[in-house]
C-alpha cells in the first residue's frame, strides 16, 4: 500500500509540473490586437479557442463587444477593452455617464472574463480636436472614479493610446520628448498614471518606418537582423533595432517629464504582409520577419537599453486581416491568421511551434566608429506616415538610421537560426525535468 501511494504521488507531482510548464507557454508579454472592421471573421467562439491554443496571454479590444468578452471567460487571457473616442466628451462631463459605461461593460463579465485594462480613446492627440484633447484627462478620472465605485480601481487599470507623433523628438532616443504643444494636458495625464499605476500607452511602427526610408540598411535595422547599429550620441548606447529605439524614445520622454516609474506598453506593432504598388516592403517575408524576431526579442527577456532585463507588454496587431478597413492595401493586411483560423504565416506563437522558423540570429558586435551617411546622401530629420489615418510627421526614432551595414533582402542574414525560445523548451525544461525525476525516485526509494 505504501508503494503504492508513493508512486501515485510522484506521478501526481510529474502532472503538475508539466501542465505548469504548458500553461506558462501563455506569455504574458505578448498580446494581440482583434479588430472587427470586417465582414468575414470567425465567431468569437472559435476565435478564443484559437487563441487558447497559442502563447498570446492578452487580447486588446477596440470596443467591448460583449460576444468576445464572454467567450474569453475562464481562459486566464487578459482582456483590455476600449471606450470610443466618440464616448470622450460624455464620459468627461457626466460621472453618471462613466458608471453607466462600466455598469453595461464590465461588471457583468468581470472577474469570468479577465478584464485588466481600460483605453479612453485611441490617438487622441493624433486626432488635432483641442476640444476632445481637453476631455481626455476628465474623462479618464470618471472612469477611475466609477470603477473604483464598483470596488474594481485595484484591479482594473485606465489608459489611452497615443500615436508615436505624441513626440515632438526621438532621435537620438536619450533626447525622447514630448510636443510641447500638448503642455499641461500630458503633464495632466501622466500625473493620472503614476497616481493609479497604470502604463503609457504606445504605438510604434517600424513598418511605416521603412516605407520613408527604403535602403536595405534601413529593412535590417527594422527588422532586427544583423546590422552594425546605430549610435546614440548621448548615451553612446548602440542600437541594433527600431523597435529597441522608439521604445526608449518614449522612455526617455516620461523620464523628462518625473514619469521614470511609468510603465510603458506597446499597444500596437506589426508589418503588413502585403499593399499597394508603391508600399515598398509590404511583403510576407518582411511581415514573418519582423513578427517573429520581435516575438523572439521579447522572449530573450533582454529588453531595450534603457529597460534591461524585462520585456515590455507588446500588443501585435492584428489578429485577422480587417477587410472593410479603408485607406491603403497594407491596412487590410496585417493578420497573423486567416479568417478560417489557419495561419497568414507562422511566426511560432501557436503551442505547437514554439519557436519561429526564422529566428533573429544574434546581431554582430557593433563597431567603435559612429556609422555615417554615404557621401551626398541626405541625412532626414523627419518623414510623412503613410497608410494609417490622417498623415503627421514622425522623427528619426519611426524611420530613419545612420548608414548600417547588412546584406540585402534574401542573403544569409535574412534567415538566422538560432532561437533563444527553442533552447529554453529543448534544453532547460528537460534537464529541469531529470533533475526533479532523480530526485522523486530517490525520495521514494528511501520511503518504500
Amino acid at each position: 500500500m505504501d508503494e503504492l501511494r508513493h508512486s501515485s504521488l510522484i506521478f501526481l507531482i510529474l502532472s503538475l509540473l508539466f501542465q505548469s510548464f504548458f500553461y506558462a507557454n501563455s506569455e504574458s508579454f505578448i498580446g494581440i490586437n482583434y479588430g472587427l472592421v470586417a465582414d468575414n471573421l470567425p465567431p468569437p467562439s472559435e476565435t478564443a479557442k484559437l487563441l487558447k491554443s497559442t502563447s498570446i496571454g492578452k487580447v486588446r479590444l477596440y470596443g467591448a463587444d460583449p460576444a468576445i468578452i464572454t467567450s474569453l471567460a475562464n481562459s486566464d487571457i487578459g482582456i483590455v477593452i476600449g471606450t470610443s473616442n466618440a464616448d470622450i466628451p460624455a464620459l468627461a462631463t457626466d460621472p453618471n455617464f462613466a458608471k453607466q459605461w462600466i455598469t453595461t461593460n464590465v461588471k457583468p463579465y468581470y472577474p469570468a472574463s479577465n478584464i485588466i485594462l481600460i483605453t479612453v480613446g485611441n490617438e487622441v492627440f493624433k486626432s488635432g480636436d483641442q476640444n476632445l484633447i481637453s476631455q481626455l484627462v476628465p474623462a479618464m478620472h470618471n472612469v477611475q472614479e466609477a470603477l473604483s465605485s464598483e470596488s474594481l480601481g485595484g484591479k482594473i487599470k485606465v489608459s489611452t493610446v497615443h500615436a508615436m507623433s505624441v513626440l515632438a523628438n526621438s532621435e537620438p532616443p536619450s533626447a525622447g520628448s514630448f510636443d510641447p504643444a500638448f503642455g499641461d494636458t500630458m503633464k495632466g495625464l501622466l500625473g493620472f498614471l503614476k497616481d493609479t499605476g497604470s502604463p503609457f500607452m504606445v504605438n510604434p511602427y517600424p513598418f511605416f518606418a521603412y516605407q520613408s526610408d527604403p535602403r536595405p540598411e534601413t529593412l535590417a535595422f527594422c527588422l532586427f537582423q544583423p546590422n552594425s547599429g546605430r549610435p546614440d550620441s548621448g548615451t553612446q548606447i548602440a542600437y541594433m533595432n527600431m523597435f529597441d529605439a522608439q521604445v526608449d524614445a518614449v522612455r526617455s520622454a516620461l523620464n523628462a517629464m518625473d514619469s521614470k516609474d511609468v510603465e510603458i506598453v506597446v499597444a500596437e506593432t506589426g508589418w503588413a504582409y502585403k499593399g499597394d504598388t508603391d508600399e515598398v516592403g509590404a511583403t510576407i517575408e518582411n511581415a514573418k520577419a519582423y513578427n517573429a524576431n520581435l516575438i523572439a526579442h521579447l522572449r530573450s527577456m533582454v529588453g531595450t537599453p534603457l529597460m534591461p532585463g524585462k520585456s515590455v507588454d507588446t500588443y501585435l496587431f492584428g489578429l485577422f486581416d480587417e477587410n472593410l478597413k479603408p485607406g491603403k492595401g497594407s491596412e487590410r493586411a496585417f493578420g497573423l491568421f486567416n479568417p478560417d483560423l489557419t495561419m497568414t504565416y507562422d511566426v511560432g506563437l501557436t503551442m505547437s511551434s514554439q519557436s519561429p522558423k526564422t529566428p533573429p540570429t544574434p546581431p554582430p558586435t557593433p563597431p567603435t566608429r559612429t556609422p555615417v551617411l554615404a557621401p551626398g546622401t541626405p541625412y532626414p530629420t523627419t518623414f510623412p506616415r503613410g497608410g494609417c489615418g490622417p498623415q503627421d510627421s514622425i522623427s528619426l526614432a519611426d524611420g530613419g538610421c545612420k548608414g548600417n551595414n547588412c546584406s540585402p533582402p534574401g542573403s544569409a542574414c535574412v534567415e538566422p537560426k538560432t532561437s533563444h525560445g527553442q533552447h529554453m523548451n529543448d534544453y532547460t525544461f528537460p534537464c529541469i525535468i531529470s533533475s526533479l525525476v532523480s530526485f522523486l525516485l530517490y525520495f521514494s526509494s528511501l520511503h518504500l
